[in-house]
């Protein structure tokens, strides 16, 4: 899922400026489950900016609405209302949810609450960690699933560097060698002869060399949309 942490509030309160009618925006998917920017969230903030708004004494407006997921229009439709009658909205969703607000209603002010960070998983409660770079070229067939684009320093091919010990990246103790991980559990699934054909270096016009990226599948297309 992707995952984002929350500004703080003083930076939120910098991108809002002297706006009078404040829509704060939650989304009901990755930023929920990560404890970023769900309904709940998007309450907590709302709570925050009006006791702020008291301290300096400008009279604002300021509410709240949570759709399902912000990245679809017909979810954002359900709020256009509410983005019609605010000055500036703050968005709790990833960076492709404020995109989606900016491009779905092109009048609309709207600023990020959350910092998106990457694609992860919860680790232990608390705890996220990342696991995939969106590359655009998974090996995580070979690689026993575990991907050493993300979760290797140096996002490394074919093996550890030198500066591994004991399981662990030289960057930080705490943070277990990709390739060691990679190692042990093809091991224990018997097959870690594929370690011994190399990986050519990788094609990165798959990831971001090529600009923004597109999927396109005319068969889920529907009909007067072919290009």
């Amino acid at each position: 899922m992707i995952t984002a942490e929350r500004k703080p509030l003083e930076e939120v309160k910098d991108l809002i400026g002297e706006a009078r009618n404040v829509l704060v925006m939650g989304c009901g998917t990755c930023v929920t489950v990560c404890f970023a920017g769900g309904s709940r969230e998007a309450a907590e903030l709302v709570v925050s900016l009006r006791m702020a708004t008291r301290l300096a004494g400008a009279p604002r407006e300021i509410t709240e609405t949570t759709v399902q997921r912000q990245c679809e229009w017909e979810y954002l439709d359900e709020a256009r209302a509410d983005v019609e009658q605010a000055d500036v909205i703050v968005s709790l969703a990833c960076g492709i949810g404020v995109q989606a607000i900016a491009e779905r209603f092109p009048d609309a002010r709207v600023v990020p609450g959350v910092n998106t960070t990457f694609l992860g998983m919860p680790t232990e409660h608390g705890i996220w960690e990342e696991r995939c770079a969106a590359c655009g070229e998974c090996i995580l067939g070979i690689t026993a699933g575990i991907c050493p684009i993300a979760r290797c320093a140096k996002s490394l091919l074919n093996g550890p560097c030198g500066g591994s010990e004991a399981g662990h990246c030289e960057v930080s103790p705490d943070t277990p060698c990709a390739w060691q991980l990679i190692h042990d559990r093809l091991q224990r699934l018997g097959v870690l002869d594929v370690l011994m054909q190399p990986q050519p270096p990788k094609n990165w016009k798959s990831s971001r060399d090529g600009g923004p990226r597109r999927i396109v599948r005319d068969d889920l297309r529907l009909a007067g949309e072919q290009e």
